[in-house]
Order: structure tokens, then sequence, then C-alpha cells
């Protein structure tokens, strides 16, 4: 009765994984639940973007490196001019990184984004115009991190072609000279 079965791929890092949702449902959760039991403009702008600028933290430093293998930051150069820097793991560390992983990683960084911009469209029916300062910090850093690791992975396939091409090229540079060198 041994049936064959494929093996159900697990999270390679649960732990990160627990951590890089669960400030993007804190921040969410508390934004949505504070219109309840709070009537504090101030504590809701406090406390939500606080858990959105830890989330953003989390994104950028931590999870990113770990469930997809990609790092960004922007620094201003001697000119005074922004620039964007990219790190990812090499080629073959990227194959073996975890399928459910990644998965969670790029579909949690757009469904956040999503669900900011759904509670602004909710805040300006309601004439509330006050929290959309909240949803703006909010969703900002969302997007934030969606341009910087979308960059990223771009950069890095592009870099993994440059490598590719340079590879084979060599290689067919190198057996061209060994067919008609002398020996």
């Amino acid at each position: 009765m041994d049936r064959l079965q494929p093996p159900v791929e697990n999270y390679a890092n649960p732990k990160t994984c627990f951590f890089h949702v669960l400030f993007k449902a804190a921040a969410l959760a508390f934004y949505i639940l504070s219109a309840i039991f709070i009537d504090s403009f101030v504590i809701i702008f406090v406390v939500t973007v606080l858990l959105a600028a830890l989330d953003f933290w989390v994104v950028k430093n931590v999870s990113g490196r770990i469930l997809v293998g990609l790092r960004w930051w922007n620094e201003i150069n001697e000119q005074g001019e922004s620039v964007w820097k990219f790190e990812c793991l090499d080629q073959e560390s990227l194959a073996r990184m975890n399928k459910k992983d990644s998965w969670l990683f790029w579909w949690t960084l757009y469904l956040t984004a999503v669900a900011w911009i759904f509670l602004g469209i909710f805040s300006l029916l309601r004439f509330q115009a006050d929290y959309l300062l909240v949803i703006g910090v909010c969703l900002s850093l969302s997007i934030a991190n969606i341009v910087g690791f979308t960059k990223c992975r771009k950069d890095a396939k592009k870099q993994i072609q440059q490598f590719a091409s340079q590879t084979i090229a060599s290689h067919f540079s190198s057996t061209i000279q060994s067919a008609f060198s002398v020996v």
C-alpha cells in the first residue's frame, strides 16, 4: 500500500516567512481594527506607521535576503545623485531557493500594496482625508520595497545573462585558440 506521492515542498525558512507576514498583517489589522476601538488619530497614525516601518525594515534587510536572495539599497554619491545598489546570490544559490518562500515573499509584497490602495479608496469614500496620510506613508513604504526588489530582480537576471554570455564567449574563444595553436 505504498503510494508514490510527490514530496510536498515546505517552507525552508518558516520563521522568516512568519515575520515577513507578521508586520504587514499587524499594520493592516491595527489600522482596520483601530477605527472600532480607538478614537485618537495620533495613536492610530503612530502605531500603524511604526508597524509599517518595521515591516519595511524586515522585508528590506532580512526576508529579502533569506527568502529570495536579493538585497537593495540607495546611496547618494559625491555628486549628490541617487544611486541604486543591488546584491543577489549567485546563480547556483538562486536556483536552490525554496519556491514556496519566494512565492510568499512576492505575493505578500504586492497584496499589501493592493490592500493599502483599497483602504485609501475606502477612506476617500468615507470622507476621512486625514487617514489618507497614514495610508500614504504605509503605501509609500510598501511601494519602495516593491520597486527596490523588482529592480534588484531585473538586475540579477541581467547579471546572470551577462555571466552566461561571457562564459560561452570565453569557452568559444579558448576552443578556437586551441584548435589553431601550434603544438
